[in-house]
């Protein structure tokens, strides 16, 4: 009986990780002085609608671009600007701010602070900013990043800060600090695309774009710790799209990104008297392209990251080390053309080094592990979690266990499923959990002008999603170890 309850644990726990599977800067920071060049580095370049486009009647186009804003804080909800600022003083509640292309947002509450506005806004569809116009272009080079680091935003916390009176409503059932009430702003942006961070107990670096874009992370909270790098390799990419927009809808959108992929990732983790833990968050750090103006928008192609990863470590003390490495496809994106819809991937998949192969380490029991490495690439407006426009996201998923079967020591079992999905779409999308970090932010505030500050959505826009890989593997092909669901 001894050997049937190893299998029945290992089989386990390779069908709910399986399941999961669904679904310090090296450069130095930019000067931001007040020249224009800096402002508009900093903040996004001004808008200046040519003909051709067409903004819904609700946008106010506020005037000088980066040179009117003083600050925004790191959780990118509050904007502080020149109250002198032409049109500054026509936002209101309701209304949406543009004032640069990184300066977008629906305006959930603002207030006066001497000679400046606090603007607090939330995220915004882009055809709830442009209702008429064409936008395309071909042959967008990747090769020269603006890195954005957000620095410490709230939603980057298992437990945020509560909001304090800087650069927002009146906070309610705040307690008194000590010191400064200030929250963080949003450090200078760098050249090139490297930067660490700390996010939900992580330690993250960022790294884009010479062979790919991936992360590098650690995690030690002395009973669990994890390293690992997740990439999404790539040569030399570049990018082309197009989006149509008529009376507020969108007609057309394509957006292609070529380079050839893959995906690669390795890690090592262990345990030691330690809990297990599910983290889920976007790396706070935005990889941008600025394209310039087209018809007079400011468009931007901006890369970000987000990051899970999911311990099942099924005893005291075990370790677990994996590393693997595959071709995915030529090229990736998605077309919505005449009322039809559907990715653009040229599958290429092809195994260069075998995570299941890889899989050693010291299982006392089943150590299982998921990591899930999502990358976006848009072509719109905004920044970090607002970001709206044309996207492609490719999330990749990593689930492997390792252990002995119970009874049946000359059989270590092994097992791997790897799964690649592609979300895509126009407009824009958050991580729940994080949605729900800014809900409890906005709820906290008293407003200063609006009745009340609504909650924001996750999501906004036409999006559909589609299988790109996915593989299950266990080894030996013995009945001890069981069979990776189907």
């Amino acid at each position: 009986m001894r050997p049937r309850r190893g299998r029945i644990l290992l089989a386990a726990t390779v069908a709910v990780l399986i399941a999961l599977t669904g679904c310090d800067s090296l450069r130095p920071a930019v000067r931001t002085d007040a020249t224009m060049g800096d402002a508009d580095l900093r903040y996004g370049a001004a808008p200046a609608p040519a003909s051709g486009v067409t903004l819904q009647p609700d946008v106010v186009l506020v005037g000088g671009g980066g040179r009117s804003v003083r600050s925004v804080t790191a959780d990118g909800l509050t904007w502080r600007i020149d109250a002198a600022a032409r049109n500054a003083r026509q936002l209101e509640p309701g209304k949406v701010m543009f004032i640069t292309g990184r300066g977008v947002g629906r305006v959930l509450d603002i207030a006066e602070d001497g000679g400046d506005l606090l603007v607090t806004i939330g995220p915004v569809d882009i055809t709830e900013i442009i209702r008429d116009g064409t936008f395309e272009k071909q042959g967008v080079t990747l090769d020269d990043p603006v890195t954005y680091p957000a620095g410490e935003p709230s939603w980057a916390e298992d437990q945020p800060t509560p909001p304090s009176t800087f650069g927002r409503s009146r906070p309610m059932r705040r307690p008194p600090l000590l010191g400064s009430s200030d929250p963080p702003v949003q450090p200078p942006p760098q050249r090139g695309g490297q930067v660490g961070t700390r996010t939900h107990g992580y330690q993250v670096y960022s790294s884009c774009c010479s062979d790919g874009v991936g992360a590098h992370f650690a995690y030690d909270d002395g009973g669990v710790r994890l390293v690992g790098t997740v990439t999404l390799t790539f040569k030399r990419p570049d990018a082309a799209f197009h989006l149509a927009i008529g009376a507020g809808k969108v007609t057309r959108a394509e957006l292609e990104i070529s380079g050839g992929f893959g995906i690669k990732v390795d890690f090592e983790g262990g345990i030691r008297d330690g809990q297990n833990h599910k983290k889920v968050f976007p790396i706070p750090v935005d990889i941008s392209f600025p394209i310039g103006q087209v018809i007079g928008i400011p468009l931007s192609f901006t890369v970000s990251q987000t990051l899970e990863v999911a311990t099942a470590f099924g005893a005291k003390a075990g370790t677990v080390k994996g590393s693997g490495e595959y071709s995915l496809a030529g090229k990736l994106g998605f077309g919505y053309v005449n009322g039809s819809v559907g990715p653009r991937v040229t599958e290429q998949f092809q195994r260069r080094k075998s995570l299941l192969n890889s899989l050693t380490g010291i299982p006392v029991g089943v150590m299982g592990l998921v990591i899930r490495h999502g990358v976006r690439f848009t072509v719109g407006l905004s920044a970090f979690l607002f970001t709206a426009g044309v996207y492609f996201e490719l999330t990749t998923s990593y689930g492997s266990t390792l252990g002995s079967a119970l009874g049946a020591p000359y059989a270590q079992c092994r097992g791997v499923g790897i799964g690649v999905k592609a979300v895509f779409g126009v407009g824009y999308r958050i991580l729940e959990p994080v949605v729900r970090v800014i809900n409890k932010i906005l709820s906290l505030l008293t407003p200063s002008r609006a009745p009340t500050i609504p909650p924001v959505a996750a999501a906004s826009g036409p999006r559909w999603s589609a299988d790109v890989y996915r593989n299950e593997e266990v080894i030996p092909n013995v009945a001890v170890c069981g069979h990776a669901p189907k």
